[in-house]
């Protein structure tokens, strides 16, 4: 039995993750953290969830010896101060946290080095499979497609372009032999003359209740190929994510991601 620590878990996607732990017989959940000051300290995380009480009340702080592989879906500061706990006490960590900044994404790497991290910014199984088709097809198509990546989430989001969106950038440009950061185009208003050969462009879009709605359109002269993953709720992520939590538990210290959770063949 694993015990699992989540973080974030008075979120929306927390309780997605409570209620994937609780379901999942091969984890016991150990700690559900939530910030100091949230509404749903002390209430207990089965309930929470939506499912029978467990006897596992919200907490604010972690305890490492407490726990075999923490969960994290929070925002970017909560990522960092729970990683230094679990670099204390060599306990691996799945984060699923987005809208990192370069050097915020350089202590997970150097925490990485130190414990097992899986660091992915979508867990869900059927978008990691569509990254390795957005391979294949810039690849074979090149630069004398264009390529858009469009996205949509909720109202609440806070990142944009999301980090499912820019991984799926990266994703064709280095299909094609670029670095994103080299091609990327985020914005277009006013007069922005034709479009460069072999930039990728992002369109994104918050509103309502969206779960997550992300497609990579390549279009050419005469055709348009689009590549579509649409998430209808965010057990899909949790899932992926009590997934994640079963094999880092199992791994040397390394950054990994749900390409190597799911054992896909590398393009």
């Amino acid at each position: 039995m694993i015990r699992v620590a989540i973080n974030g878990a008075a979120g929306r996607m927390g309780r997605n993750l409570l209620a994937a732990t609780l379901d999942d017989p091969a984890l016991e959940l150990a700690a559900a953290l939530a910030p100091p000051d949230h509404d749903a300290i002390g209430v207990d995380a089965g309930t929470l969830a939506g499912r029978e009480p467990c006897g596992v009340a919200l907490t604010a702080g972690p305890d490492a010896t407490q726990f075999d592989v923490a969960v994290d879906f929070s925002r970017p500061e909560g990522t960092l101060a729970l990683i230094e706990t679990c670099s204390r006490h060599g306990a691996p960590v799945v984060i699923g946290t987005t809208g990192f900044s370069p050097e915020q994404r350089a202590t997970i790497g150097a925490a990485a080095r130190e414990i097992p991290i899986v660091l992915a910014p979508n867990t869900g199984v059927g978008v990691n499979l569509v990254f390795g088709l957005v391979a294949t097809a810039a690849r074979a198509l090149g630069d004398d497609y264009d390529a858009e990546v469009l996205e949509a989430h909720h109202r609440h989001k806070v990142d944009a372009p999301s980090g499912t969106a820019l991984r799926l950038g990266e994703v064709a440009a280095e299909a094609r032999g670029h670095a994103l950061g080299d091609c990327a185009v985020y914005s277009r208003e006013g007069h922005t003359g034709e479009r460069e050969r072999g930039s990728i462009g992002f369109a994104t879009v918050r509103g309502g209740d969206i779960v997550g709605e992300h497609t990579v359109l390549f279009a050419g002269d005469g055709e348009r190929i689009e590549i579509t993953h649409r998430a209808a709720s965010r057990m899909v992520f949790a899932r992926g994510a009590m997934r994640a939590a079963g094999w880092i538990a199992r791994q040397v210290p390394g950054l990994y991601d749900m390409q190597d959770v799911l054992g896909l063949a590398r393009d």
